[in-house]
């Protein structure tokens, strides 16, 4: 039988393999706003779950979106046989030392100014639940994550 810490282990080294997801907001009036976002970084820490980090710019209506209801939804996808989806609570965060660790020069098309851009901030997801699917195999893969950082 395989333990949670396993399941969670697994499910992290899944998460690894995608560089980009939709996160998906509530935008108010019972609509959800979905949008491509560049995984800045998947927790290394495997005791911190299989938080996620994104970079973006301050003023924006996800980060608007996110301090009314920090309850979100990221979707990947590869190929056109693996999903992925983490829902959990996401939260601004400024920390200029942290976006000077995550920092990648493919970034600079978002923010010509580098990682001392003043609007530059992170979103971090901190997972609750995740589902994985992978239709390429003979065998189909499918599990869920409970509580992931229970």
């Amino acid at each position: 039988m395989v333990t949670q810490s396993e399941l969670l282990g697994q499910f992290h080294d899944l998460l690894q393999k995608f560089e980009t997801g939709i996160l998906v907001t509530h935008s108010g009036k019972g609509k959800l706003h979905g949008r491509p976002m560049a995984v800045a970084q998947v927790e290394a820490e495997l005791r911190q779950g299989c938080d996620l980090w994104f970079m973006t710019g301050l003023d924006t209506p996800k980060t608007d979106e996110i301090r009314v209801n920090e309850q979100v939804l990221v979707t990947f996808q590869n190929r056109n046989d693996q999903f992925l989806t983490l829902s959990g609570r996401a939260e601004v965060v400024r920390d200029p030392q942290k976006v000077d660790e995550l920092w990648r020069e493919s970034f600079k098309q978002w923010f010509p100014q580098g990682p001392a851009d003043p609007d530059l901030i992170l979103i971090r997801v901190r997972a609750e639940h995740g589902e994985y699917w992978d239709l390429g195999g003979l065998n189909k893969i499918s599990f869920a994550l409970e509580a992931l950082t229970a």
